[in-house]
């Protein structure tokens, strides 16, 4: 995958993106810096780990940037987060990640609020990295609640 998102960074200083540059750049010295912290390799998993803590910044940016009324700004994150997101697995429907959810709530017993750890833990644990943590989370809320 590291790969992979160097030869995307060759090709778009060929074709002279500035944005997805600047962002593939960032990604690259982000995946080095957990390299050093890891003294050695890196996984795809690892790398798609730090690639969703990037996308993540760049949505809650684009947030903020929205609400201080700069919307170039928040226009700019965006690109970039979406960038970010073609180096993503697919994410799971709304469908099936309720499935998960409604069959993990089902297992555990849970049936309240106090529960949702056990829940989100056990619904992340079979979704992987095909599913949100704070989707999830706010999916589980929601199922406890009713």
């Amino acid at each position: 995958m590291e790969d992979q998102i160097k030869s995307d960074l060759k090709q778009s200083m060929l074709a002279k993106d500035e944005v997805k540059v600047s962002t593939l750049r960032i990604l690259i010295s982000e995946i080095n810096n957990l390299r050093i912290q890891k003294n050695g390799e890196v996984t795809d998993s690892d790398i798609i780990s730090v690639v969703q803590k990037e996308v993540k910044k760049r949505k809650e940016a684009a947030e903020g940037f929205r609400k201080g009324d700069r919307e170039e700004s928040a226009s700019k994150e965006e690109a970039e987060a979406k960038i970010l997101e073609a180096y993503l697995p697919s994410q799971l429907s709304d469908e099936e990640l309720t499935k998960i959810v409604q069959d993990s709530i089902n297992k555990l017993g849970a049936n309240s609020i106090s529960d949702m750890g056990k829940v989100i833990s056990m619904v992340m644990g079979q979704a992987g990295q095909q599913a949100e943590g704070g989707r999830v989370s706010t999916l589980v809320k929601e199922k406890l609640s009713s």
